[in-house]
């Protein structure tokens, strides 16, 4: 069986818990998008990890992959490694494997996105780790590789070739060239590549002879739907695709493969960092939103900007993606708000519409219509299962499921792995 999970609005919906709820399902489990920008919180009794690369399955033993159509900083995987060991969780070559064609982000590409977005007049809002310029490179053909990495002469071939043009364009943008041959950095670099020489794999045939084999691989994005490069909100979006077809395209799997695709999916909406957000609440039932749901980035500690539920948004992710089901989370962030409301369409230069415009500045000029619903004042982190929930709480997840005309098959109220349950 392969399944694919991606977030199906703007990231920070929960994919790491769900992922680390459903992993014990599965023998593999890959990343195959995005680099470190992304990040994703994942407790379990105590126990609170805090990751940007590692797929969250090695929690319950699934071998775990970094896919070719990822970025990937070294020395953010090292240091997450070394964080879990310190937990007593040891990752080696068994349970780890990275594509030998995974770009590595490279210190210059974490320079030269620091200066392009302090120059920017409009800012994108990137979190500066270097994920769009390593994709760039991707493009250009410029990229140093996973298996560049791990043998130093060709790296340092490779490191060779670019400088040039690297130490141009950070000086162009008023930036310290020398941090392209820097020798403390390059050795650094070096002794990451000797590291994580046995962790090189084909992550395309692992995942097809699994398959092969009966197995069962899940496929994890990064961030969310409308932050996808060519169908998010342009110029507001990561640098990768993040929808589900990409998986397919990213880790080297035929489409006709797939057999599931499961949406997270947020029992409101957040949005870190700048672009358009509807039905953005700045007013104190936002600042509830936000302070009870916890919604601050795990990447970066930003605020996040939360409203209420988008179906136009929701609508336009569905047929991006294909979901044959949903995860809706934080329905207990929701507690003590009456009336729950959800948007259901936009109004736009006096018309209305039920789908989002296909330009950004359109979408940034939309105003929400909503339906209100009746709120409930009970605590539901306690909650096992659907039954359980007050019958507001109920109505609203079935009027959700109806509007979305795809079954929610999980649903969460709080962190831990324990309070998520099916539907």
């Amino acid at each position: 069986m392969f399944t694919i999970i991606t977030g199906a609005q703007f990231g920070d919906e929960g994919k790491g818990k769900i992922v680390d709820l459903m992993s014990g399902e599965y023998d593999l489990v890959v990343r195959f998008q995005g680099g470190d920008n992304a990040g994703h919180t994942v407790k379990v009794g105590e126990d609170v990890y805090k990751l940007h690369l590692i797929p969250s399955g090695f929690l319950l033993d699934s071998r775990v992959l970094i896919g070719p159509g990822t970025v990937m900083n070294p020395e953010v995987l090292a240091t997450e490694m070394d964080m879990l060991a310190e937990g007593g969780i040891k990752l080696d070559a068994k349970r780890v494997g990275v594509d030998a064609k995974t770009s590595i982000i490279m210190p210059y590409h974490i320079e030269l996105d620091g200066l392009r977005e302090s120059l920017r007049t409009e800012k994108i809002g990137t979190t500066k780790r270097g994920i769009g310029f390593a994709y760039i490179d991707k493009v250009a053909r410029d990229e140093i590789r996973m298996s560049d990495l791990v043998d130093k002469e060709r790296f340092l071939k490779r490191l060779e070739e670019l400088a040039p043009s690297k130490e141009a364009a950070i000086k162009e943008l008023g930036g310290d060239p020398s941090i392209v041959m820097d020798e403390v950095l390059i050795d650094k670099y070096v002794k990451l590549g000797e590291r994580f020489a046995s962790y090189i794999t084909d992550v395309s045939y692992e995942v097809n002879k699994a398959l092969d084999d009966g197995k069962n691989v899940l496929a994890e994005g990064a961030q969310g739907t409308h932050l996808d490069v060519i169908h998010g909100t342009q110029k507001f979006v990561t640098s990768s695709c993040t929808i589900a077809g990409s998986a397919c395209a990213n880790i080297g799997v035929g489409p006709t493969r797939v057999d599931s695709v499961l949406g997270i999916v947020k029992a409101y909406i957040t949005r870190v960092g700048e672009g358009p957000l509807p039905t953005e609440l700045l007013d104190d039932v936002g600042e509830q939103i936000q302070q009870v749901g916890r919604e601050f980035g795990t990447t970066t500690g930003r605020s996040r900007r939360c409203g209420w539920f988008d179906l136009p948004l929701l609508k336009k992710a569905i047929y991006l993606n294909g979901y044959t089901s949903i995860a809706l989370t934080k329905l207990d962030v929701l507690s003590n708000l009456d009336p729950v409301r959800v948007c259901v369409a936009y109004e736009l230069d006096g018309k209305t519409l039920d789908y989002p415009p296909e330009d950004t500045s359109e979408l940034a000029r939309c105003k929400p219509v909503y339906e209100d619903l009746p709120g409930w004042e009970n605590d539901l982190t306690g909650v096992k299962e659907f039954a359980d929930l007050p019958q507001a709480a109920k109505d609203y997840v079935l009027y959700l499921e109806d509007k979305m005309g795809v079954p929610i098959e999980y649903i969460s109220v709080g962190p831990a792995r324990a309070q998520t349950f099916k539907k």
